[in-house]
């Protein structure tokens, strides 16, 4: 089993990058939204894996954390939820905002995730509720969310999707510690650079 991988970043794509390690490529599929976490090609990188066996091919899916990792395997366990809808949920959502959006029971920010309806974000849900309070390492992401879930409804009504909003206030990478106010003005400042 492959459970991580160290390496030089060669190539970048939409939901995959290549990583080279020690003479070998190896093309490694990633949420969309771990990809600026992981810098510039030529960058080294670490990244948290899982190899899935399919009839026709190997694919290796990485992730920037353990706790990435971990609601990876969780989301592919839910019936009716491959590695597709899986890395779709963390490309639209950040880890903490996942578990959060179980938490409350909020099928609405799970369904914003492409491919994913009201039915299978209410499986999510049902199937996902109480084990992920026991697995949930994050002892400070109830703050950091509720924070980041607040710059993200601002955004919404500002008039942005909520995936754009999510991304946006992901990408920002703010501190949690600072003011609501402080946070939106910083996201803002990263949208208007982009």
């Amino acid at each position: 089993m492959i459970t991580g991988i160290r390496g030089t970043l060669e190539a970048i794509g939409p939901d995959s990058v290549t990583i080279t390690v020690g003479g070998v490529s190896l093309q490694v599929s990633v949420p969309s939204s771990s990809i600026p976490a992981l810098g510039s090609t030529g960058a080294a990188v670490h990244l948290h894996t899982r190899l899935m066996v399919r009839d026709d091919s190997l694919v290796l899916h990485g992730f920037t954390t353990p706790e990435a990792l971990t609601l990876f395997d969780m989301l592919i366990g839910v019936s009716g939820i491959g590695p597709r809808h899986a890395h779709s949920l963390l490309s639209a959502l950040t880890p903490e905002a996942l578990v959060s959006a179980v938490a409350a029971e909020d099928t609405k920010a799970l369904a914003q995730a492409p491919g994913l309806g009201q039915r299978t974000a209410a499986r999510i849900v049902v199937e996902l509720k109480g084990k992920l309070d026991m697995v949930w390492v994050g002892g400070a992401a109830p703050v950091a969310v509720s924070t980041a879930d607040d710059v993200t409804e601002a955004l919404i009504a500002l008039g942005y999707t909520a995936i754009e909003a999510r991304s946006a206030v992901t990408a920002a990478g703010a501190d949690p510690s600072l003011p609501v106010e402080e946070q939106i003005r910083l996201v803002l400042q990263g949208l208007s650079k982009g």
